[in-house]
């Protein structure tokens, strides 16, 4: 387990209360792969992620790919870690004394960042960069800050080391004006930067290729409706392998609703949630001063599916849902249905206007993010849903099995002979964005001197 010196590279995944991380070995560089088609440029070396940062006491696990059990762990307990920079800072101490990797040996560390504004490919950390990146972390406000603090926590105790930002905005950099404008004042909207974004896009990135790969077609060929599905969830339409259209927008708030996020509502609610009246009324004597901070955290932290069920875990809600239950009115009693009944009407939503965008000319619908690869309930009732668009049925068994096989991406429908040119598919797809990053790091020609 002794990686050549300096041709390691760390992806760095920070969550508003997590880091996941990931470590590689360079094997294959740009100039050997011009065509970006190879998925072996890196090999994984190990993962570590930690947990509950924000509430400890923090959770830390370490696995390293080829190991005694002796320098794993799971679930670890550790008081030390109070923010961001103590986590990525006990990883290091437990990289170096677990599996003898020193901080010198990693030649670029490369960061998940949600929100880059109008960057549209990955930039080295300098300070200019770092200022950008800051001033846009009102508009993610969940999760550009813990970035920023793991990024700053790198440069100071991996001086050596390159920072590399990737934008999950970058991916939807292809998004017509007419989709990405909003009716507002035009020379306000640039002046400001008032548009649709997009994100998830390390995430979009990594499914469209290996979609690609296990279909054998072509990414410029290739039409999908893209689910991820976790605390924060979004979907994408994908047309000839680039972002048509996506769910959330100026900021990741906009669209399916999340864990602690209210999605897609009237711009006008948050006025009504907030006055003194208590109810719907427009007398200014009412109103009281909501600023956008105010305005944030209520949307951002205080809304989804944990304001109306007091809980996160989708698990616990599905379970406690009572789907079996097909009484029109079980939502008004029962607010984990009223949750569960209200994402799944928001999924179908954009799956259906998405259809619409593509003319019907779909390839296949792809789960993926937490709740895309482990809710076999939710996929199945999308799948019994998707059935008068003429895609096949999803084979029970298969959707069952999909968390206990290797296969990155897991074909959970069942070909019944489609007449259709374009054969329809239902996919499960473990996404990997830690692994993107790598590998565009890796082929990268900016980032190599083979000289």
């Amino acid at each position: 387990m002794s990686p050549p010196d300096k041709n390691l590279v760390l992806s760095v995944n920070s969550g508003s209360s997590s880091l996941k991380i990931s470590l590689y070995a360079v094997s294959s560089r740009q100039n050997q792969y011009p065509d970006h088609s190879s998925s072996e440029a890196v090999t994984l070396i190990l993962t570590s992620s930690i947990s509950s940062i924000s509430a400890p006491p923090a959770k830390f696990s370490f696995q390293p790919i080829e190991s005694s059990d002796d320098q794993r762990c799971k679930d670890e307990i550790v008081n030390s870690i109070t923010d961001h920079a103590s986590a990525f800072s006990h990883f290091l101490e437990v990289l170096r004394s677990k599996a003898s990797i020193h901080g010198k040996q990693i030649m670029y560390i490369c960061h998940r960042v949600v929100h880059g504004g109008d960057y549209t490919e990955p930039v080295e950390i300098t300070q200019e960069a770092y200022h950008h990146i800051e001033k846009l972390s009102d508009l993610a406000p969940l999760h550009n800050g813990a970035a920023l603090s793991v990024i700053k926590a790198c440069i100071d105790v991996l001086p050596d080391a390159k920072s590399i930002a990737y934008f999950d905005t970058a991916f939807h950099r292809s998004i017509p004006i007419h989709i990405s404008s909003y009716a507002i004042d035009p020379e306000l909207a640039k002046k400001r930067g008032l548009k649709k974004y997009g994100f998830h896009g390390l995430s979009y990135a990594f499914i469209l290729r290996t979609v690609s790969k296990y279909l054998s077609k072509p990414t410029e060929e290739l039409n999908l409706i893209v689910l991820h599905l976790g605390s924060g969830a979004s979907a994408c339409v994908i047309k000839n392998g680039k972002s048509l259209d996506t769910s959330m927008g100026l900021t990741p708030l906009n669209g399916l609703p999340g864990a602690t996020r209210s999605g897609s509502i009237d711009p006008s609610l948050i006025f009504h949630y907030t006055n003194k009246a208590g109810r719907i009324t427009h007398d200014p004597n009412m109103a009281i001063h909501i600023g956008v901070t105010k305005a944030e955290d209520i949307l951002n932290r205080k809304s989804g599916w944990k304001a109306i069920t007091g809980t996160t875990d989708f698990g616990v809600i599905t379970s406690k849902a009572d789907l079996e239950n097909h009484d029109p009115d079980v939502s008004l009693r029962n607010p984990y249905r009223l949750a569960y009944d209200i994402f799944l009407d928001r999924i179908l939503h954009f799956v259906g206007s998405y259809h619409l965008k593509l003319g019907g000319e779909v390839d296949a619908i792809v789960f993926a993010g937490g709740i895309g690869e482990k809710s076999v309930q939710l996929r199945s009732m999308v799948g019994e849903r998707l059935q008068c668009l003429g895609y096949p049925q999803i084979d029970a068994e298969r959707n069952e099995s999909v968390g206990k096989v290797d296969e990155v991406v897991v074909e959970i429908s069942v070909d019944k002979g489609q007449t259709s040119n374009r054969q329809k598919h239902i996919l499960v797809c473990h996404t990997d964005e830690q692994l993107e990053m790598a590998r565009e790091c890796a082929l990268d020609p900016r980032f190599w001197d083979e000289s």
